[in-house]
């Protein structure tokens, strides 16, 4: 037998991005084929869908660790890695999702979908950071990663009317009788150990009925099942208290019964969600058991002046269900009638203010020499950026430069030297220009800091020119040495002619 699983703790982690890949076009008779570094793919988001065909969490019970798929790396020619699949979790309608103990999302409706954790970003290759300036890029961009949390799913049953009471008071057999619901029904108490869900139609009313675990005194702090299940009522818009008219325990009855119950509901919900205040209905069951008709004349005035709808019911037989069936009816469309009409969903636009920079810089209160940069783009643009390629960082430093980073700083007294943190990395700050200042490179049409000096040249170098550097270097042999004639070589003079000359 499947189990019920309405709470559960699940490890998310979206993909991450690919990361983005520096090439050249080589190819013959093209020297200078120029950059066709490709992007990295994205990764795949987690998604979150509603499924009516899915009535349980216990999927993610038995797989808390749910992983969508990361991005492919970019590759030469122009190739854009492929984007990491979804990952879509399917959960029944009702589910409501906490990040860090706060909701992010409550979903319901069929076919409901929200992006739980975003996928990382792709990197660029080197054709997409080309540029006049930077002709031949030699580096790209990382992929960003992924989120990766861990959230909470809690499901909280979307039902029109909510059956409370006490166990074995007969709320099984009642949704039994009066849908098409089977639930486990016993003579022990604790039978139902999960919340069972039914649909009723009375007239042209179609609504849908919850039982709930039995309640007990102490259900609200956690005794018995009720702290369990009582997030089962919550969403209810008439909650309705099961009577068990055939009880033999003693110091019980009707009145202290739901006393006791109304105690529960007003501990556990508080003012914020009136779960007393829905409880509307009293349904006297078993009234077919011996002396069970006579004991409901006897509470039915005491129940009526606590503002009660009172309803003699036998889940046994059938009797009276009718009745309740219609009431419950004209109080779910009385409910619904009250809702405010549903409006339009709008797209809201927030513009950036004037003065948002989109970053902040602060001293760090516990070391007066470091300063810590926080803000979206320079953030990102640490995580993209490759720290093992120089010409890669002289890129990060021009990007930081023109945002305004260093003159931020500077206006709050870092000097050389100082400790900057920009997301998980620290650099020595290192002033080198104003913000917004063109280096010399790029007055000339040059590359900034990081550039290849060899392919970003003011002109391209001719055949010509290079046949004249290869005569240059070719240097003419010149005599520089002298010799005597006793000096130049050849044989020598025998031993009794010391001059060296015949006598002719």
């Amino acid at each position: 037998m499947a189990a019920f699983v309405d709470r559960v703790i699940v490890h998310v982690a979206a993909g991450n991005g690919g990361h983005g890949v520096a090439s050249v076009h080589r190819e013959k008779y093209k020297p200078l084929g120029g950059p066709d570094g490709g992007n990295g793919g994205n990764g795949g988001d987690v998604v979150l869908e509603v499924d009516p065909n899915v009535h349980t969490l216990l999927d993610f019970h038995h797989r808390p660790h749910q992983k969508a798929g990361n991005g492919r790396p970019g590759a030469g020619s122009h190739r854009h890695g492929a984007n990491g699949e979804e990952r879509v979790l399917r959960v029944p309608e009702g589910t409501v999702v906490s990040v860090g103990g706060e909701v992010v999302a409550d979903l319901v409706g069929a076919g409901t979908r929200v992006v739980l954790a975003q996928g990382g970003k792709g990197g660029l290759g080197n054709a997409a950071l080309a540029n006049p300036r930077r002709k031949a890029p030699g580096f790209a961009l990382l992929g960003e990663p992924g989120e990766a949390f861990d959230a909470v799913l809690e499901l909280k049953s979307v039902a029109d009317v909510g059956l409370v009471g006490f166990p074995s008071a007969g709320k099984s057999s009642l949704i039994a009788a009066m849908s098409a619901a089977r639930p486990k029904i016993a003579d022990y108490p604790f039978t139902t150990l999960v919340p069972n869900l039914g649909v009723v139609r009375a007239g042209d009313t179609v609504f849908t009925m919850a039982d709930v675990p039995g309640l007990i005194p102490g259900a609200a702090t956690g005794k018995g099942l009720g702290l369990q299940f009582l997030r089962h009522v919550e969403r209810c818009a008439v909650l309705v208290h099961v009577v068990d008219m055939a009880t033999l325990e003693p110091g019980r009855d009707p009145e202290t019964d739901i006393d006791a119950l109304t105690q529960e509901l007003a501990e556990y919900g508080g003012d914020e969600l009136d779960l007393v205040g829905r409880l509307r209905v009293a349904v006297l069951n078993k009234i077919d058991v011996p002396d069970g008709r006579e004991l409901v004349d006897l509470v039915r005035p005491a129940l009526e002046a606590r503002g009660l709808r009172v309803f003699p019911v036998s889940a046994a037989t059938g009797e009276g269900l009718d009745a309740l069936g219609y009431a419950l009816a004209a109080a779910v469309e009385e409910y619904r009638a009250a809702l405010p009409a549903p409006e339009p969903a709008r797209v809201t636009i927030t513009p950036r203010a004037v003065d948002d920079s989109g970053f902040t810089v602060e001293r760090d209160p516990d070391d007066e020499t470091t300063f810590v940069v926080r803000g979206a783009k320079p953030e990102r643009w640490v995580r993209q950026t490759d720290f093992t390629n120089d010409e890669a960082v002289g890129y990060l430093a021009d990007r930081l430069n023109r945002l305004g980073v260093e003159e931020r700083l500077t206006k709050l007294g870092a000097r050389e030297g100082d400790t900057v943190v920009v997301g998980d990395v620290a650099f020595d700050f290192d002033p080198e220009l104003p913000a917004g200042t063109p280096l010399a490179e790029e007055t000339a049409g040059l590359g900034g800091r990081g550039t290849d000096s060899r392919i970003d040249a003011p002109h391209r170098v001719r055949a010509a020119e290079r046949l004249a550097a290869k005569k240059a270097r070719r240097v003419p042999y010149e005599v520089t040495d002298t010799w005597t004639d006793e000096e130049l070589p050849g044989e020598e003079p025998p031993a009794d002619d010391p001059t060296g000359e015949d006598d002719a």
